[in-house]
């Protein structure tokens, strides 16, 4: 009968369920797999470098000897396949190693990591919400001054390296206005002393992930703006915002949570330049003492840890981008 709603099989939603279950194993397998073959590059990198732990991190007056009972002690004796299969086994029960110094890895990170993840937290997280307010601002009001003076600011900061906001936040609004600490202190926890201190890391980091994201959400919603569904709300006089919620965003939603899980990795990879700009206790300081001591547990833990965060987030992308497909179907 004409009219009549339909509700497919229990047979072929099944079918889907299984399918969809199936891609998203599967996605997560390459997932893995990527970061795997990323720690496997970080050992043969360190490998590569002249010296080795052994050498970096020995005393004054040690000899040959010593230096050689250290290696051997280190397993620097064993081959880079050995020490990475070695390293690769702790992994899942959460064993990172140990540093050349004689600590356990995740001693180590566990206080300047989650300070890292906040400061990359909050300054996603102002992208997100700055980006989106931005790009639907200029989507609006198409071709008028605004979407102009948008889209050109958006340009002009997606040019600049973080480690230049930085120094340019911290000349305005520390040196010459006064109004936010130019460095961070850490307190008895190990964390920023105070709020305040996270203001200028967190808007270095974010204003060119800002201006890069507003880009992808004014270019999606303007390609979504061409579709037939929103050319009959237009038609039907819905008021603009209910079209830009209703019927542009979700139709968007794929491309910008494409940009922002891309930017999840450039942020906490620009947060160990703008640690050491703003003596943050993150991770930065941590990495450059392992890339000076050759120290490859270490490095590899800093990589392990922030790629399965990046990881997570591209998960979740993944699944914004097939809920948004299967509103479509």
């Amino acid at each position: 009968m004409a009219g009549t709603l339909t509700t497919p099989p229990p047979g072929a939603l099944t079918r889907r369920s299984a399918a969809l279950l199936a891609s998203a194993a599967a996605l997560l397998a390459r997932r893995i797999a990527l970061l795997t073959a990323l720690l496997a590059l970080v050992f043969a990198v360190v490998e590569a470098l002249p010296g080795d732990a052994a050498d970096a991190t020995s005393e004054r007056g040690d000899d040959a000897g010593d230096v050689a009972r250290r290696r051997a002690l280190l397993g620097l004796d064993q081959p880079v396949a050995v020490r990475f299969l070695r390293w690769m086994a702790g992994l899942p029960t959460g064993d990172l190693g140990m540093s050349a110094r004689g600590e356990p890895v995740w001693r180590l990170l566990s206080g300047p990591l989650p300070n890292t993840l906040l400061l990359g937290g909050l300054a996603l997280a102002l992208t997100v919400l700055a980006a989106l307010g931005l790009g639907c601002r200029a989507a609006l009001r198409p071709g008028s001054t605004t979407d102009r003076v948008i889209s050109a600011s958006a340009t002009a900061v997606l040019a600049l390296p973080e480690f230049v906001i930085a120094v340019a936040l911290v000349l305005v609004l520390a040196l010459w206005a006064g109004v936010l600490p130019a460095a961070t202190t850490a307190g008895p926890d190990g964390a920023p002393a105070s709020w305040t201190m996270l203001v200028l890391p967190v808007l270095a980091l974010a204003i060119p992930q800002i201006g890069w994201n507003a880009r992808i959400v004014r270019g999606a919603l303007a390609d979504e703006a061409k579709a037939p569904h929103v050319a009959a709300a237009v038609l039907d006089g819905l008021p603009p915002r209910r079209i830009l919620t209703h019927h542009l965003l979700p139709g968007a939603l794929p491309a910008v949570a494409a940009g922002v899980a891309t930017s999840t990795g450039m942020l906490l990879g620009g947060a160990v330049a703008v640690e050491t700009i703003f003596n943050y206790p993150g991770v930065g300081a941590l990495l450059a003492g392992a890339v000076a001591d050759r120290d490859t547990p270490v490095i590899a833990g800093v990589v392990a840890l922030t790629g399965a965060a990046i990881t997570c987030v591209l998960l979740a992308a993944d699944a914004i981008r097939a809920w948004a497909a299967g509103i479509r179907r």
